[in-house]
Order: C-alpha cells, then sequence, then structure tokens
C-alpha cells in the first residue's frame, strides 16, 4: 500500500527493509509515546523512503528514534527554538526543514518546521497526502 501510493508519485523512490513490530516498539519505548497508526503501517512496508536526489522522505525507524530524542533534550535548541515536544519528526526535505506529525493534540495532519524562522506550518492532511505532495515533484521546496 504504501509503497504503491510513493511509486505512484515517485517511479524512482527508494524503499528500505520493512521494520519488525520489535523494533516499533523499542523506538515507542524510547520516545515514551505510541508512533502514529500510518507510520507504523508504512514502518512495517519500508523503513524510510528516499526520494528526489535521495532526499529522506520518510525516515528510517532508527533516525526518527534519535531527531525526536536530539530536539527534544538538546539544550542548545531549547535556547533557539520553541518547544518540540508537540512534534513528531519523521522526514526533511534535504535542506534543513523537517516535517512532522502534531502529537499533542493527536492528528494525522504533517506539518513543516522551517528552521530559519522556527515555524511550523501545514502541509499534507495525513500521510498518504504527504508522499503524494513531496514525491510528485517540485524539488525541495515543494511545501512553498
Amino acid at each position: 500500500m504504501w509503497k504503491e501510493a510513493a511509486g505512484e508519485a515517485d517511479g524512482e523512490a527508494g524503499f528500505g527493509e520493512p521494520a519488525g513490530a520489535d523494533a516499533v516498539a523499542g523506538a515507542e519505548r524510547r520516545l515514551g509515546e505510541r508512533l502514529p497508526a500510518a507510520l507504523v503501517s508504512l514502518l512495517g512496508e519500508c523503513d524510510g523512503i528516499a526520494g528526489h536526489d535521495g532526499t529522506d522522505t520518510v525516515w528510517p525507524l532508527d533516525r526518527i528514534v534519535e531527531q525526536n530524542l536530539c530536539f527534544r533534550s538538546d539544550p542548545d535548541f531549547a535556547r533557539l527554538y520553541m518547544p518540540f515536544d508537540a512534534l513528531l519528526f519523521f522526514g526533511d526535505n534535504g535542506g534543513g526543514d523537517q516535517f512532522a506529525f502534531v502529537r499533542t493534540p493527536e492528528r494525522e495532519d504533517i506539518f513543516v518546521w522551517e528552521h530559519e524562522d522556527d515555524s511550523r506550518r501545514w502541509v499534507a492532511r495525513d500521510l498518504r497526502d504527504y508522499l503524494g505532495r513531496s514525491l510528485a515533484g517540485g524539488g525541495a521546496d515543494w511545501y512553498r
């Protein structure tokens, strides 16, 4: 389902090997929260999706965990940016902007965090919509 959706938008998208249920459970323990159901489903089919020029449209599970833990605990980030606790980052544009689910309140919508100005704004109604928009073209700044 997810590979097909990504492939329809970009026939050259690359896919990681599926992440197992144990790996997902371990990631959720480390993060202290459940991952969105759509993301769990995608990771069970392919552990990450590479889009245009190798851009990590959806990160592998290990990177999802590491990036989110870093953003939530780095004291420099706490001084520079608004809190990241309500977001769950899962991909990027290759230039510093990152894509996230909003976890508080829990939503399926996808938002972009633009690192230059710390803005956060809506870009897609759900993960499927995000894949279609981000992989279909328009380059790294498809959401602008």
